[in-house]
């Protein structure tokens, strides 16, 4: 596909003044001093890095930048939608789901790709402009008061203490909380939510159907033995609350739907563990070296990144060397012995290779743009995206038609 600028202009070590650039002739790489030499393959388009701050709704901002991106591709224009409208009204349906299972479920800030079509079904959506979700007196995102007020509600609720059973209060209750640090929005009917948007007014479900979308062209897809393949499963993980379900990959053609969808123009939602040593937000990689011994951590970065930003020490990161091929049986056993671990939703945009024929992925993050040179972007080695990939969202034409007839998805 057509190459675009817009890594020139986040990675190079040559930036021109102008709007035309010498594309080839500007060396591409992930921090000053680093012998990383990267060649575009395949660049789509994608809206501004966000900074999701110090809460735990990656989630959010990574499937919300991931549907933006389906809009540039679809000629829907460019949008920046609210990730604190999907938050505020998916905790609604957690603190549901959480009373439903008599306490037992899991409650908290994170959540799964799929929750943003559940509530565009339910709710609809609404632009950032309407919605920012910053009734705290705060102009960035922190979550954790909030969290806990919430989480003691639902644990006291849990209990029934009124005469063992559930009021009809409770959602108002939970409702009032949200509502205080996110912003006022109608439970029982979203309709009565109107709001003017480029010289329209619309309801958050009239805005979401001016958008030309369906939320049914939207399928999850992963890569584990322990459910058969081409079937579907729920991925057993804590924050997948809704127990919605993806459809069950070989991890080479799980790979390869990654690899061929992005360039053929579109881009996807991806989870991954990025608590390994050879991920490096700082330093813009996420490597799977053959000798792992020679990393370092260097402290934490609790403050902005829940450790996973840490500072890393290793000429891995400065010198491209051999990274390691792993099978289904080591992704399975990581799977299984809890090694690997749903950390982390980000964006796949683009695909790149260094000097050494090495693949890359394209990494859009929602950690802000001043803590690497790379803009908040990243770039995820193939043998990374292989091991350490738990989960994807992607448009179903995005598949290749080939896998899609196995899967049974039309």
């Amino acid at each position: 596909m057509k190459k675009t600028t817009k890594y020139l202009l986040l990675c190079s070590l040559v930036i021109m003044g102008s709007s035309s650039f010498a594309q080839e002739e500007a060396p591409i790489t992930n921090k000053k001093g680093s012998e990383y030499q990267f060649e575009i393959i395949a660049d789509n388009d994608a809206t501004g890095v966000q900074n999701q701050n110090r809460t735990g709704t990656c989630w959010s901002f990574s499937s919300l930048s991931f549907f933006e991106s389906e809009l540039l591709r679809m000629k829907k224009g460019k949008h920046n939608l609210s990730e604190m409208f999907i938050v505020r009204n998916a905790y609604i349906g957690k603190a549901e789901n959480y009373l439903r299972m008599y306490g037992t479920f899991n409650f908290g800030q994170g959540g799964a790709f799929h929750d943003i079509p559940w509530v565009i079904e339910r709710y609809g959506i609404v632009p950032e402009e309407v919605y920012k979700g910053l009734e705290y007196g705060s102009e960035t995102h922190s979550h954790e008061e909030m969290e806990q007020m919430m989480k003691a509600m639902v644990g006291v609720l849990a209990k029934k203490p009124q005469g063992g059973k559930l009021s009809g209060n409770w959602k108002k209750a939970i409702s009032g909380v949200v509502d205080a640090y996110l912003g006022d929005l109608p439970d029982e009917n979203m309709e009565e939510f109107k709001f003017s948007y480029e010289g329209k007014e619309y309801t958050p479900m009239s805005f979401s159907q001016s958008l030309g979308w369906s939320m049914d062209d939207y399928v999850s897809l992963t890569s584990y033995t322990h459910h058969p393949f081409y079937s579907q499963f729920a991925l057993e993980v804590q924050d997948n609350w809704a127990m919605r379900t993806g459809y069950n990959l070989p991890i080479d053609e799980l790979m390869q739907v990654m690899e061929e969808s992005v360039e053929n123009g579109y881009t996807f939602a991806w989870g991954a563990d990025v608590s390994e040593k050879g991920f490096s937000f700082r330093d813009a990689l996420a490597i799977l070296p053959e000798d792992e011994s020679t990393i370092k951590a260097k402290g934490k970065d609790d403050k902005y990144f829940n450790s996973a930003g840490a500072e890393k020490v290793s000429n891995a990161f400065l010198t491209p060397g051999t990274e390691r091929t792993v099978s289904q049986k080591e992704r399975q056993e990581a799977f299984d012995s809890q090694e690997t671990t749903d950390d982390h939703g980000m964006h796949i945009t683009g695909t790149m290779k260094d000097q050494n024929g090495t693949k890359y992925f394209i990494v859009k993050n929602s950690w802000g743009t001043k803590h690497n040179e790379c803009d908040g972007y990243f770039y995820a080695s193939f043998p990374y995206a292989r091991y350490k990939t738990m989960n994807i969202l992607i448009h179903k034409d995005g598949i290749p038609k080939d896998i899609k007839k196995k899967l049974g998805i039309k």
